[in-house]
């Protein structure tokens, strides 16, 4: 019987055909599976107790110190402002030093609020809004389509402060200002920049709802609706 007449299959079927000259022929006629490649497989390292490592390698080993329970250890703890009774900011009083970000003027348009009366309005007090160099870039930018916003940010009533920064991101800018000071209140609609500022202690915010200025996070806000 020759190799083509022997059917392979019956050949691997039986017992002991491997073992055989002639079934590893067969085999090796008939070809190998191709062996897929494994992806993302961890190379092996190499144990310190090698044979083919040198002497010295073999004796660098990684030793843990033991911890001793008697030292002190040293613990950062971050610096609160003096000016904080727990969450209370002692430093609030009319005047109210409120900064104003970019949405906060264009919502007020939107509404038709008057800004500095609203703000009046709702805390019941002497209000000075402030407006930093990169919220009045911001408006600049924005072109002619917010000229309206960019005429009520140059209004003398509010109180302009320059940036020493670079560029023009404005709630980079306010949260720094509000870090360093606590003296201001933060007037904003936008989400980001609120849940920001809700991680700071201290930090009043204000914004618009139901066609109002409102304000959260002050004991004080007697002109705030009550929700």
């Amino acid at each position: 019987m020759t190799y083509e007449e022997v059917d392979p299959h019956q050949i691997i079927s039986n017992r002991g055909c491997f073992h055989t000259t002639r079934g590893r022929r067969l085999i090796n006629r008939m070809g190998k599976q191709k062996k897929t490649k494994k992806f993302a497989t961890m190379k092996r390292m190499i144990s310190l107790k090698d044979s083919r490592l040198k002497e010295k390698d073999q004796s660098k080993k990684t030793v843990k110190k033991k911890e001793d329970p008697s030292e002190m250890k040293e613990k950062e703890v971050p610096k609160y402002p003096s000016c904080l009774f727990f969450q209370y900011n002692t430093q609030l009083g009319p005047p109210y030093h409120i900064l104003v970000d970019t949405n906060f003027i264009n919502f007020s348009i939107k509404g038709k609020l008057d800004v500095v009366q609203s703000m009046m309005d709702c805390l019941y007090a002497k209000c000075i809004p402030c407006i930093t160099d990169c919220v009045l870039a911001e408006l600049e930018k924005l072109g002619m389509k917010y000229r309206v916003a960019l005429r009520i940010a140059k209004d003398p009533r509010f109180e302009r402060l320059p940036c020493s920064h670079k560029g023009t991101y404005a709630d980079d800018c306010l949260v720094q200002r509000v870090l360093q000071h606590k003296c201001y209140i933060v007037a904003t609609v936008d989400r980001d920049l609120k849940r920001r500022l809700r991680k700071i202690p201290g930090v009043p915010i204000m914004y618009i709802s139901n066609h109002r200025y409102n304000i959260e996070r002050m004991p004080d806000d007697y002109g705030a609706p009550r929700t």
